[in-house]
């Protein structure tokens, strides 16, 4: 008898955990604490930045507190190396908004919300620079940020050598000192770099150079498809009543 209830009580035990599993396919426990813990990197201004109070800014931070509102959670912002972003997800954070680029690469690791911008690399020179196509950048001295969308570019011109920074403000130090040709980063924080640097810099837009549009999204754990609803509603819901437009105003435009 104890043999046979015992041989219940496993079967019992297999059938909960199947279905358990089977339940978690698509569905999310990020929010069952009550927060959403975010990865950024705090080195991509307007998007990403430390405030005058030392805490990350910017319009991504302001963004994903807004989705908070809508989610009913606490926003816990981790500022970490953007290189070490996607690795993070689904173990020291819920999800990471960082301007970061939706590609095939990342896709291999991560899900993406809906794209919440549109951008495109811009390429900054020193102002005397007569760099003006894409076949000038090869075999130039090229700065750029760690794992961003124009470190995968710089990788891809001819020639060029390649300088990979922690952050790009680093990089742009190096281009004032001589020691680079050029910076590749994406447009919003270039035209910050070239607006605080007038007289030494000089942004250019990447489309001159051939590089294609992008697209800034959420990035998920692989699979949560609950998560990803609810993301993508609230970033719906915040278009629609107009608080993103505001956003936009307040920290891009």
């Amino acid at each position: 008898m104890k043999k046979f209830i015992s041989l219940l009580l496993c079967a019992a035990m297999t059938m909960a955990l199947m279905t358990g599993c089977g339940a978690g396919s698509g569905a999310s426990k990020a929010l069952d604490d009550g927060t959403l813990t975010v990865a950024t990197n705090a080195e991509f201004p307007p998007f990403e930045y430390v405030g005058d109070d030392g805490q990350p800014d910017g319009f991504d931070m302001a963004l994903i507190k807004k989705i908070g509102e809508k989610l009913g959670v606490e926003v816990v912002i981790e500022n970490m190396e953007f290189a070490s972003i996607v690795s993070s997800i689904g173990s020291k954070a819920d999800v990471a908004i960082a301007g970061m680029t939706i590609t095939d690469e990342r896709k291999q690791s991560v899900d993406f919300s809906d794209p919440y911008f549109d951008a495109v690399q811009y390429v900054l020179l020193p102002a005397d620079s007569d760099i003006a196509t894409y076949e000038d950048l090869e075999g130039k001295s090229i700065g750029c940020q760690l794992g961003t969308t124009g470190d995968f570019i710089v990788e891809e011109i001819e020639g060029a050598n390649g300088s990979q920074y922690n952050k790009a403000v680093d990089a742009v130090n190096d281009m004032l000192n001589g020691r680079l040709d050029a910076v590749i980063i994406d447009s919003n924080p270039a035209q910050v770099f070239a607006s605080n640097y007038k007289d030494q810099i000089k942004a250019v837009d990447g489309k001159q150079f051939g590089f294609e549009v992008e697209q800034y999204a959420i990035a998920m754990p692989k699979g949560d498809t609950e998560l990803a609803g609810k993301i993508n509603q609230a970033l719906k819901d915040l278009k629609a009543d107009g608080t993103y437009d505001e956003l936009v105003s307040q920290y891009i435009e």
